[in-house]
């Protein structure tokens, strides 16, 4: 806990930075709501791998300003998370550009702007933040959907995350289409996966609304995590447990990515790239390859 009762509340903010995240696990990324004080008081110690604190669409307008100074004052406060930090900040034109301006000097990860949909979005904001933190986006947009590739300008965009109600509200597209096998969310789904991935960017899939559904949420990732995401949104600790589980490691994939990097790498000493193994088959270069990127997302 940052804090060990609310009671005596500092009203200045501290000194304290926490390092940045050393980690590189993507699975879990948990929003929390900074009107909760009980739940920003324990972001030091979530086994969520990412903690989104939400300043858009959840905060009302009447308490934005409450919500970005809890975040200011509990950060201040902070000297250690397991978990990576970003702020979601809102639109640009909306109050995101003053509070990504404000946060600057405080210690977390990446910020994370909502409703992008142009190149001049990911500029203007990449221009405010400072250089120590990522720029995520929110992928809500039809614009945005449409030019996912475009939208990279800066290694720092590393990430984005699909805010699919919003997306199907752009599309003109009722969220009722929401459903396991829809064909118009697997093609959004594909489609957004594939574009980030083409664009060097981290994809992350949309949050599951139904909370205490878990049997439906644990079908999303494991369908998800059959497309090929790694990463997805979780609304709390429930929906974390089961990310962490079935993005987790998959200790027969890892076993089998080592002994191919051991094996190809023995055999291309005598120049051979190609060769049966005992074990797994005919392996070669792209082979290997995918083994690398498996220890990699593994490590």
């Amino acid at each position: 806990m940052i804090f060990e009762n609310f009671d005596t509340l500092p009203q200045t903010h501290g000194n304290k930075k926490k390092i940045p995240c050393t980690h590189s696990r993507k699975r879990s990324n948990m929003m929390l709501n900074p009107l909760n004080l009980t739940h920003l008081n324990r972001m030091d110690e979530h086994h969520a791998d990412m903690i989104t604190l939400n300043l858009e669409d959840a905060i009302a307008p009447s308490r934005k300003k409450e919500a970005l100074h809890n975040i200011a004052l509990f950060l201040s406060h902070m000297e250690h998370s397991k978990s990576f930090i970003i702020v979601r900040v809102n639109p640009l034109d909306a109050g995101g550009a003053e509070e990504i301006a404000f946060l600057n000097d405080f210690a977390f990860d990446a910020v994370r702007v909502a409703k992008v949909k142009t190149q001049i979005e990911v500029a203007q904001a990449l221009a405010l933040l400072s250089k120590d933190k990522e720029l995520h986006i929110s992928l809500e947009t039809k614009e945005a959907f449409e030019n996912i590739s475009s939208l990279r300008i800066d290694p720092r965009l590393s990430t984005a995350n699909l805010g699919i109600l919003d997306l199907l509200t752009s599309l003109g597209l009722p969220q009722s289409i929401v459903t396991d096998g829809n064909p118009t969310i697997d093609y959004i789904l594909s489609k957004f996966l594939v574009d980030a991935k083409t664009a060097g960017i981290h994809p992350i899939s949309f949050m599951f609304q139904e909370y205490n559904d878990t049997q439906t949420f644990r079908k999303w990732c494991e369908r998800e995590k059959m497309m090929g995401f790694s990463s997805k949104a979780c609304m709390g600790p429930k929906q974390v447990a089961i990310v962490n589980e079935v993005f987790g490691v998959d200790n027969e994939a890892l076993k089998r990515a080592k002994h191919i990097k051991k094996r190809f790498e023995e055999e291309s000493t005598q120049n051979n790239h190609g060769f049966m193994d005992e074990k797994y088959g005919f392996i070669d270069e792209p082979i290997y390859r995918d083994a690398l990127l498996i220890l990699k997302d593994n490590c």
